[in-house]
């Protein structure tokens, strides 16, 4: 747990002018994402330190000598960009990182085309515990039911952003399960058959099923084909959150990556316990996560707590990103145990390894 969740040591003056910023955080949002996507910031980057003028800006980008300097006034404050002289611009290290850096452009264009508008409704997403913010992108019952029908540039930048995590675990991720070499292995939740692939051509005799909606099992399947992998990888459809379903039995490893956050913790121990179901007597069931509390530095527990606010308003109301003293209880509520916690799988992830009791 970091310190600055326990203590408060902002003076006065530090405190007030945080909370002023706070209020334009979402204007000062818009401005840098007009700034990449109206092509402002590249023209100040190609410039480097000779720097550009706002006209140079205005012409190259066909938008107004006024527009161009209001966001590059914008970057000032922001540290977007610095001044070489009055209406010079040249690109400061932060704005660097929002042009360039494959991790802030996804968590940005997540943000922007996904959560924004929905976020409106968090108020009525925190009261009724439903995606009261959903409906700014579509009529479903929850996000999941909705991802294959998604806007396409909502699509694009959801999947970027959902990706991009689990692809940086995944090789660590495959040392961890497949120290015990499993044969038969259910991926729950396991969308478009990323994991899956992975695993089938990380081990040659695992066999794999894919336990997701419909809409995500179509998905997986158009992948394993291209892939040519029908022969090891199949789908099983279901809706996870049914009362009674069955899965299939004996396998020996049950994975789940980044799933569990997207359900309420009655939902979590109704799915585990239907996992625990699914094990043979020398099984492991495996979670991973990005677990807030096991985060080395701040920001990135920054991000998964607003990471949360997008489950609250849009996902499904009622999950959001775990600290990884209650996902243990809730481990413990389906009937299994912990037998271990491996952190820093990448950047940011953890596995729970689960095992049967006795």
């Amino acid at each position: 747990m970091h310190k600055e969740f326990e203590e408060d040591t902002a003076t006065m003056d530090e405190a007030k002018e945080a909370a002023e910023r706070l209020s334009f955080y979402p204007m000062m949002f818009q401005a840098a994402m007009a700034m990449n996507r109206l092509g402002v910031l590249k023209h100040v980057a190609d410039a480097r330190k000779e720097g550009v003028s706002s006209e140079a800006i205005s012409k190259a980008c066909g938008i107004s000598q006024y527009g161009v300097e209001t966001l590059l006034e914008a970057g000032l404050s922001l540290g977007l960009v610095k001044l070489v002289k009055p209406y010079t611009y040249r690109l400061a290290k932060m704005g660097a990182f929002w042009l360039k850096d494959k991790q802030t452009i996804a968590n940005a264009d997540f943000i922007h085309d996904v959560c924004y508008k929905g976020t409106f409704h968090l108020d009525e997403a925190i009261k009724t515990e439903g995606p009261s913010g959903l409906k700014e992108l579509g009529d479903w019952p929850n996000i999941y039911h909705g991802l294959s029908q998604l806007p396409a540039q909502a699509k694009e930048s959801w999947f970027k952003f959902d990706h991009l995590y689990s692809d940086q675990a995944f090789p660590y991720a495959l040392d961890v399960v497949f120290d015990r070499k499993p044969k038969t292995m259910l991926d729950i939740g396991g969308n478009t058959g990323k994991w899956s692939l992975k695993c089938v051509k990380h081990d040659p005799d695992v066999h794999i099923t894919i336990v997701d909606l419909p809409g995500q099992c179509a998905m997986a399947r158009e992948r394993i084909e291209e892939a040519g992998m029908t022969a090891r990888i199949s789908t099983h459809e279901q809706n996870v959150l049914e009362p009674n379903y069955t899965l299939p039995k004996g396998v020996d490893a049950v994975w789940m990556s980044q799933f569990l956050d997207c359900f309420s913790p009655e939902q979590i121990v109704h799915i585990l316990s239907h996992g625990k179901e699914a094990l043979s007597p020398d099984g492991r069931l495996y979670i991973q996560e990005t677990f807030w509390d096991q985060q080395d530095n701040a920001t990135a527990t920054y991000c998964l707590h607003g990471t949360s606010l997008y489950f609250t308003a849009l996902a499904n109301g009622n999950s959001k990103m775990y600290d990884s003293n209650r996902m243990k209880q809730y481990v413990e509520e389906a009937g299994l145990v912990v037998e271990e916690v491996v952190n820093k799988v990448g950047y940011f992830h953890s596995i729970m390894v689960c095992k049967l009791p006795g």
